[in-house]
């Protein structure tokens, strides 16, 4: 078995925490009620199970479904479709979720470049498209032939006119490169010991993003897992502390994570009970730990800030 750096903080599950966690995920032969689901996650084929799933419950839907790629989910194979065919599902994803939906509920749904086009019809035709968040994941080794791929897209939908949305929540704290002053008092910026800074109203173009690495505690090997300060944006902005989060494609769990690390109540579920053994143990830390690294007393941080820069400009 090759051993691991010690600097490697990777989760993964051992049999004995495979067999554990494995009786703690919920398999759907029946209707349930919200509360049935509550803090739960689920192991199934949305495919399949929707119709067991309660009405009406869901403030914030995350939607991170397969990309329109050739994808092997360990084990759980997704194959790229024609763009006619992809379109049919992800509609049908969409007819299967519309109903759980609260009538003020917000979505957001990931997707890659090419995936975006394909979705962005379907999305507008069922609700209103509010806005398409951009991402810079800047992970990988490039490409020899064409522009390395580096960012992915998040489209904000919302069910009805109506949506919460709180910016105050979700604004940046970036250093301040040029601190102006007008007679003598800082213009839009503060100083503190540790530097000169500015909170900001976040953009649709997110460069502040780190990708989960081998060396971050959330990090785990699924092939397309979210950062857990990108969730916390999504859900701090759309949701209300006690508002239902659901998350139908979980994956490693960084949805659910988060949710129960900022008080939200939520549910998930994925078709692969080995990604949910991993999002299990990833919660029974976040009860303990509810850090979430480039966020810090309610305060979003620019990538790679330190916070033993100090303000040399006055």
């Amino acid at each position: 078995m090759l051993q691991r750096s010690p600097r490697n903080k990777t989760l993964c599950c051992t049999e004995a925490d495979t067999r554990t966690y494995a009786q703690h995920i919920q398999y759907l032969n029946e209707a349930v009620a919200p509360k049935a689901i509550e803090g739960r996650v689920m192991c199934g084929d949305l495919m399949k199970v929707a119709g067991y799933l309660p009405t009406g419950f869901i403030d914030l839907l995350i939607l991170d479904p397969p990309y329109n790629l050739d994808k092997n989910f360990s084990g759980n194979v997704f194959k790229k479709q024609s763009d006619g065919d992809y379109r049919l599902w992800f509609d049908r994803v969409l007819s299967l979720l519309h109903p759980m939906l609260k009538p003020q509920a917000t979505i957001y749904v990931c997707s890659d470049w090419r995936t975006s086009a394909l979705i962005f019809p379907v999305l507008d035709k069922r609700w209103h498209v509010r806005n398409r968040i951009t991402w810079a994941r800047d992970k990988g080794r490039g490409a020899k032939s064409n522009w390395k791929n580096n960012a992915e897209d998040i489209w904000f939908c919302t069910r009805s006119r109506e949506y919460y949305f709180n910016v105050d929540a979700v604004k940046v704290k970036r250093k301040v490169i040029a601190p102006y002053r007008e007679q003598g008092v800082p213009k839009d910026w503060q100083e503190e010991k540790n530097g000169c800074y500015r909170l900001t109203h976040p953009s649709n173009m997110w460069t502040d993003m780190t990708v989960p690495f081998w060396s971050m505690p959330e990090n785990t090997e699924h092939p397309t897992q979210k950062p857990e300060k990108l969730m916390a944006k999504l859900i701090l902005a759309s949701s209300k502390k006690g508002d239902f989060v659901f998350d139908p494609f979980l994956g490693s769990g960084t949805t659910a994570v988060v949710a129960e690390k900022l008080g939200r109540r939520w549910a998930a579920m994925d078709i692969n009970a080995t990604y949910l053994c991993w999002a299990l143990k990833r919660l029974a830390m976040a009860k303990e730990n509810k850090v979430i690294q480039g966020y810090q007393d309610g305060i979003f941080w620019e990538r790679n800030t330190s916070l033993h820069q100090q303000c040399s400009s006055h």
